[in-house]
C-alpha cells in the first residue's frame, strides 16, 4: 500500500504504545474549574461574568466583538468563585474566571437537532457560538476558517488525522471510536465549503483507524463520501503540519507567506470536525475533548474524555490516577511542540492534546555546544528553512536579514533541535528572531 510524504522531518521515539491499548476514560469532573478567558489565536475575551453568580453548564463567560476570536464557555454548573490572572500552559498568567462545581447538579443532556433546514451561515454561527477552535493545538477560531472569502474557492478539503507527535494518541482514539461522528461533522464542513474533493489524512502507524474509515465510506448513509479519499501518509515527524500534509498528498506548496486557502486547500483536525459535529447538531459548546495522559510516571495512562478548565492537580486529587514515579518535566502537548509546565494549577484548554509526565530517565537535559556546520538541521527542515543561519543573525541582532531568510514560515516543530549534534536551542532564537522582526514592523 502506498504511503505519501513530504521531504525532510525527523523518525524520533513515538511512544505510542504507552497509552493507545487502554479503553477510553472519562475523568471525573473537576471541584474547582479554572478557565482561561482566551484559548484561541486572535481578539482576547472580556469576562461577562463576575464573583458570586451562579453559571450552567455551556454558558458563555467570556467573549468579545471581533471577529477573529472564540468565546469561552462554563464547563460545568456552579458558583464564580473569581474572575482573576492565572496561570496559562502557554502565556503565562491571564485573566481566568474560576468556577467552583455544584455537586447536586447531573450533567447536562445534549439532544439532537434537526439541521436540513440550517443554511450555510446558520452552521458557521453554530460553530461559532460554541467556540469551536482547531483542537490539534493551533486553537485557530474555526468559523474564521470556514468563512471563506469572496473570490476564493476551496477544492480539497483534507482531515487531518496524522497525529505525528510522540506520545500522543488522542486523535487516533477519536477515529477507532468515534468515526461516525468524524463523518457527519465532514459532512457538515463539507456543506459549507462543498469542496471539489476530500482527503482523510492518515499516518500509517494508525492502520485500524484507516481501516475504519475504509469500511464506514462505504455505508449508505455516507453517500457523499464519494468525494471522500482516504490516503495513508508515512509515520514521519511533522507529518501533521498543515503545509506538510498538502506536500505530501497533491505535490503542491503554500507559497511563503500564504495560506492553504491561497492555493485552494482548508485542513481541519479530526478533532475539530467532531466538535463541529456537536455544535451543529446538538448546539453542544467546546467544553470537553480527549485527553492522552501518557509518559513513565503514571499508573493508569491512556486517554480521558476531560473538561476544558480541569487543573493538572485536580486531575490527580479528583481524577484517580497516581504517579508511579516522580516527574522531572511535565508537558502540556506533546514533547516536541508542548509547553514545558512550572506549576501545578495549569488548566486543560481547547487546544490540549495531551499531558506528559517524565521522570529523569525520560527528560534529558542537554548542554549546547558550538555549531559543527553539519547541516543536518538543513536537511530535516520541513519548510526548507536554514536554522543556523537564523540563529547566527538572530544572535548578532541583523533583524532585516533575519526576515530575509524566511523566519515567519518556522512552524517551530522542533526537528531542528531534534536532530542538532550540538545541542543548539534552534526554536528558541528563532522564536526571539520572529518576535523581532514583528516589533520592528509595528
Amino acid at each position: 500500500m502506498k504511503t505519501l510524504t513530504f521531504k525532510g522531518g525527523i523518525h524520533p521515539p513515538y511512544m505510542k504504545d504507552i497509552s493507545i491499548g487502554q479503553p477510553l476514560r472519562k475523568l471525573c469532573f473537576p471541584q474547582v474549574a479554572v478557565v482561561p478567558l482566551s484559548q484561541h489565536i486572535g481578539a482576547p475575551n472580556s469576562a461577562i461574568v463576575k464573583k458570586g453568580d451562579y453559571v450552567e453548564e455551556g454558558q458563555i463567560i467570556g467573549e468579545s466583538q471581533s471577529f477573529v476570536t472564540s468565546p469561552v464557555h462554563s464547563p460545568i454548573y456552579g458558583k464564580i468563585l473569581d474572575v482573576k490572572k492565572a496561570f496559562h500552559p502557554a502565556l503565562g498568567p491571564i485573566e481566568s474566571v474560576f468556577i467552583e462545581r455544584d455537586k447536586d447538579k447531573p450533567s447536562k443532556q445534549y439532544d439532537k437537532k434537526n439541521i436540513d433546514d440550517l443554511s450555510v451561515s446558520d452552521m458557521i454561527q453554530k460553530v461559532k457560538a460554541a467556540g469551536i477552535v482547531g483542537m490539534g493545538g493551533a486553537a485557530f477560531p474555526t468559523h474564521v476558517k470556514l468563512s471563506i472569502p469572496e473570490g476564493k474557492k476551496i477544492e480539497t478539503l483534507i482531515i487531518n488525522g496524522a497525529e505525528c507527535e510522540p506520545y500522543l494518541t488522542c486523535d487516533h482514539t477519536l477515529m477507532t471510536r468515534r468515526a461516525e461522528d468524524i463523518l457527519e461533522g465532514i459532512k457538515i464542513v463539507s456543506a459549507i465549503i462543498n469542496p471539489a474533493q476530500i482527503c482523510i489524512a492518515i499516518e500509517d502507524n494508525k492502520k485500524s483507524a484507516f481501516f475504519n474509515f475504509k469500511k464506514l465510506i462505504s455505508r449508505d448513509e455516507f453517500k457523499f463520501s464519494k468525494k471522500i479519499k482516504i490516503v495513508l501518509l508515512k509515520t514521519k515527524y511533522p507529518q501533521g503540519g498543515e503545509k506538510q500534509l498538502i506536500k505530501a498528498i497533491s505535490k503542491k506548496e503554500v507559497p511563503p507567506g500564504k495560506l492553504p486557502l491561497d492555493i485552494g486547500f482548508l485542513v481541519q483536525n479530526v478533532g475539530t470536525i467532531c466538535a463541529i459535529y456537536e455544535a451543529v447538531c446538538f448546539d453542544k459548546p467546546l467544553i470537553e475533548r480527549i485527553v492522552t495522559l501518557s509518559g513513565d510516571c503514571f499508573d493508569k495512562p491512556g486517554n480521558y474524555t476531560v473538561r476544558v478548565g480541569t487543573t493538572i492537580d485536580d486531575m490527580l486529587s479528583v481524577g484517580g490516577i497516581s504517579l508511579v514515579k516522580t516527574p522531572k518535566k511535565i508537558i502540556i502537548g506533546g514533547p516536541m511542540m508542548g509547553f514545558s509546565q512550572p506549576v501545578m494549577s495549569a488548566p486543560v484548554l481547547k487546544s490540549t492534546s495531551g499531558i506528559l509526565f517524565l521522570s529523569k530517565d525520560f527528560a534529558k537535559s542537554y548542554q549546547e555546544t558550538a555549531c559543527i556546520k553539519c547541516a543536518k538541521c538543513v536537511d530535516v527542515c520541513p519548510v526548507n528553512l536554514v536554522p543556523t543561519e537564523i540563529m547566527k543573525n538572530v544572535k548578532k541582532e541583523y533583524w532585516d536579514k533575519v526576515e530575509q531568510l524566511f523566519v515567519a514560515d518556522c512552524m517551530e516543530c522542533g526537528a531542528c533541535v531534534y536532530s542538532c549534534p550540538a545541542r543548539i536551542p534552534l526554536v528558541q532564537y528563532i522564536k526571539q528572531g520572529k518576535t523581532a522582526v514583528l516589533r520592528k514592523k509595528s
